[in-house]
C-alpha cells in the first residue's frame, strides 16, 4: 500500500474514529486504527466493540484532491502514536506506505517515521445491519436533543439500563428519556422525514454513545439517518457511519411518573433563577447533597436559600413572573437544578409543584418540549 493524503483531512478523519478507540479494551487490536485504501477514497475504523466509527476520506472533495493513491490496501495502526504523529507532522501532505510484514512508513517534508502496524485482516468486522427501521432528523435538532437529555442519565452500573437514553418513535413524534432515580429528562420532536407505519419502542442507546455522537455531527441542518435494529443502532452522516450496541432489558415506564396537575406553579425568567441557584451552591457544594431551599414569600417573589453550619448561610430573593396556587417549601440538590435550567432553551420557564415530597415538573413556557422532573429532598 502506498499513498499520499492532504494532513489536514486525515487529522479530521483520525480524530473522529479515535473518539471509539479506548486504550482499556480486552482485544488488543482494538487499540489500533484500521485504514482501507480503494477506489473511492480512504476509511478510516475506530471502534471499543461498544461503539464503532467508520469515517470516509473522499478521492476528492468540493473540486480539491485528498489522496494520490500508488497502491491500494489496507493496515491497523496503533491509534494513540498515529494521531500525535499525524498532527506534529511538517508538510501539507503526508506519504504512507506499508511493506514487508505489516512494517509502516510515514513521510512528511524531511520527517520519516517507521510504525509496526497489524494485521488488518484480524480487526474485527463491522455489524451488517438491515436498513428496515430509518428516520432521518437535522444534525442541529439531534445534537439538541442529546444535550437536553443525556446529562440526566445514571452514572452507577447498578441499573445499567439507566445510563442509556430512552428513545421512541410513534406517530411522527420521536421521545427521549433519560433518568438516574433521582431526576428525569424527557425532549420530544416531530420528525419531518416520511416515517409513515414506522415505530418502536425501548430502544436504549447508551449515554456514552451519544455524548461522543454528538460531536462528530454538525451543527447544520444536514440530515443525519438513522437505522435501527434489535441490538444495534446506526447514525449515518455524509462521510461517516456511527454505529452503537443498545442496552439490553425493559426501561422504566416513566409516563406515570410526570404529574397531570400541580398544586404551585411558578412562572421564572430562567437565567435570573439559574444565577440565584448557582449562586447560593457556592455555599452547598462543601456539605452533604448540595442542597439548596426554595420558600415562597408572596405571590411575587421565592426566596433562595442555603445554610452549611460550618460555612455559612446565603439568602436570595427572586422576583417571579408569575404564581399560583398554595404557598410552598421545598429543598433540592442545586447540580440537578442547574443542570435541568441550562438544558432550558428558553427565557422563561414555569416550575409545577404538587408538594414538598412530590417531584416537581420544569418546562418551557409556551411549550412542553422539554421535561425536567426533580425530586425533593427531606431536610428537617
Amino acid at each position: 500500500m502506498k499513498f499520499q493524503i492532504n494532513r489536514s483531512q486525515l487529522i479530521e478523519g483520525v480524530q473522529d474514529v479515535m473518539k471509539a478507540v479506548s486504550s482499556r479494551t480486552t482485544i488488543p487490536i482494538l487499540t489500533g486504527i484500521k485504514m482501507v485504501v480503494h477506489s473511492e477514497g480512504m476509511t478510516l475504523t475506530g471502534s471499543d466493540s461498544d461503539i464503532s466509527i467508520e469515517r470516509l476520506i473522499p478521492m476528492e472533495e468540493n473540486g480539491e484532491v485528498n489522496l494520490e493513491v500508488q497502491k491500494p490496501g489496507s493496515i491497523v495502526l496503533q491509534a494513540r502514536y498515529f494521531s500525535e504523529i499525524v498532527k506534529k507532522m511538517p508538510n501539507d501532505t503526508v506519504e504512507i506506505e506499508v511493506g514487508e510484514r505489516f512494517e509502516t512508513k510515514l513521510r512528511s517534508g524531511a520527517s520519516e517515521f517507521s510504525l509496526v502496524g497489524l494485521d488488518p485482516e484480524e480487526y474485527p468486522r463491522l455489524p451488517q445491519i438491515e436498513e428496515q427501521n430509518v428516520f432521518s432528523i437535522q444534525g442541529d435538532l439531534l445534537r439538541q436533543i442529546i444535550r437536553q437529555t443525556v446529562f440526566a442519565v445514571s452514572t452507577s452500573e447498578t441499573r445499567p439500563i439507566l445510563t442509556g437514553v430512552n428513545i421512541n418513535l410513534e406517530d411522527n413524534v420521536l421521545s427521549c428519556v433519560a433518568t438516574d432515580s433521582h431526576r428525569l429528562a424527557q425532549r420530544t420532536a416531530r420528525i419531518e422525514s416520511n416515517t409513515e407505519g414506522l415505530s418502536f419502542q425501548n430502544v436504549v442507546i447508551p449515554g456514552k454513545s451519544l455524548n461522543e455522537l454528538s460531536k462528530i455531527v454538525e451543527e447544520s441542518a444536514e440530515l443525519v439517518q438513522i437505522v435501527v435494529t434489535d441490538n444495534q443502532v446506526l447514525f449515518k452522516t455524509k462521510n461517516t457511519l456511527f454505529f452503537s450496541r443498545l442496552l439490553d432489558g425493559n426501561y422504566p415506564d416513566t409516563s406515570k411518573l410526570l404529574p397531570s396537575e400541580s398544586k404551585t406553579t411558578l412562572g421564572l425568567s430562567t437565567k435570573e433563577f439559574l444565577q440565584a441557584i448557582d449562586r447560593a451552591s457556592l455555599l452547598a457544594r462543601e456539605g452533604r447533597n448540595n442542597v439548596v431551599k426554595l420558600a415562597t414569600i408572596d405571590n411575587h417573589t421565592v426566596e433562595i436559600s442555603s445554610n452549611s453550619p460550618e460555612i455559612g448561610k446565603v439568602y436570595e430573593h427572586v422576583v417571579t413572573e408569575s404564581m399560583e396556587g398554595e404557598e410552598l417549601k421545598i429543598s433540592f440538590n442545586a447540580k440537578y437544578m442547574i443542570d435541568a435550567l441550562k438544558a432550558m432553551d428558553c427565557s422563561e420557564i414555569k416550575v409545577l409543584f404538587t408538594g414538598a415530597m412530590r417531584p416537581f415538573l420544569i418546562t418551557p413556557v409556551d411549550n412542553e418540549i422539554v421535561k425536567q422532573l426533580i425530586l425533593p429532598v427531606r431536610t428537617y
